[in-house]
C-alpha cells in the first residue's frame, strides 16, 4: 500500500465529475488499499478518489473514531443517493483538499446510498449522523463539488485564497 498525495484546491481536478468505474479490476482493489491508507495517515474520515487525481466514481470512508472500536473501512464504488430525509443536521465540515479550513454545513440527516463494493456486488445502506454528512461530502467530490461550495462567495473566496497562499508555500519547500 502507498500513501498518495492529495491534490489541494484550487485544483481544476477537483472541479470535475468523475467517470464511473466499468469494472473492478486488481489495479482499481489495490488503488482502494491506497486511499484507506492515505485517508488514515492524513488523517481523515473519507476520501474520493479524483483527490487523489483520479477521476472515478469512487470513494473511502471510516466514520469509527472510538480508539476502543473495530475500524470499518468502507469501498463505495459508483454510489448515489438513493433516498434522503427532509431533516437535516449541521456539521462543521473539512477537508483533505482544504487542510485546516473548516466551515458549518448543512445536509440531510439521513441517506440511503446504493454502490457496487469491491467483489463486484450491489450493496445497500442506510446512513445517519456523520456517517450520513461523511458520505455526502465524499460523494459530492465525484460530482466535483467541494463543501466551501455551500458557502457564501466571500467565505469561500477567503478560503480559497488562503488554499493558494498555502500552495504557493508548499511549493518553495
Amino acid at each position: 500500500m502507498t500513501v498518495r498525495p492529495i491534490l489541494i484546491h484550487p485544483d481544476p481536478r477537483l472541479k470535475k465529475v468523475a467517470e464511473p468505474v466499468t469494472a473492478i479490476t486488481d489495479e482499481l482493489r489495490a488503488t482502494a488499499a491506497d486511499m484507506l491508507q492515505t485517508m488514515y495517515e492524513a488523517p481523515g474520515i473519507g476520501l474520493a478518489a479524483p483527490q487523489i487525481g483520479l477521476l472515478k466514481r469512487m470513494l473511502v470512508m471510516d466514520c469509527v473514531k472510538d480508539p476502543d472500536l473495530p475500524a470499518r473501512p468502507m469501498v463505495l464504488i459508483n454510489p448515489e443517493v438513493v433516498w434522503a430525509s427532509e431533516s437535516t443536521n449541521t456539521y462543521e465540515e473539512g477537508c483533505l483538499s482544504i487542510p485546516d479550513q473548516y466551515a458549518d454545513v448543512v445536509r440531510p440527516a439521513e441517506v440511503r446510498v446504493r454502490w457496487t463494493d469491491l467483489e463486484g456486488a450491489a450493496r445497500e445502506e442506510h446512513f445517519t449522523g456523520l456517517w450520513a454528512t461523511c458520505v455526502q461530502h465524499e460523494i459530492d467530490h465525484l460530482n466535483g463539488r467541494l463543501f466551501i461550495d455551500y458557502l457564501t462567495p466571500l467565505k469561500r473566496q477567503l478560503i480559497t485564497r488562503k488554499m493558494e497562499k498555502l500552495k504557493r508555500e508548499r511549493a518553495r519547500m
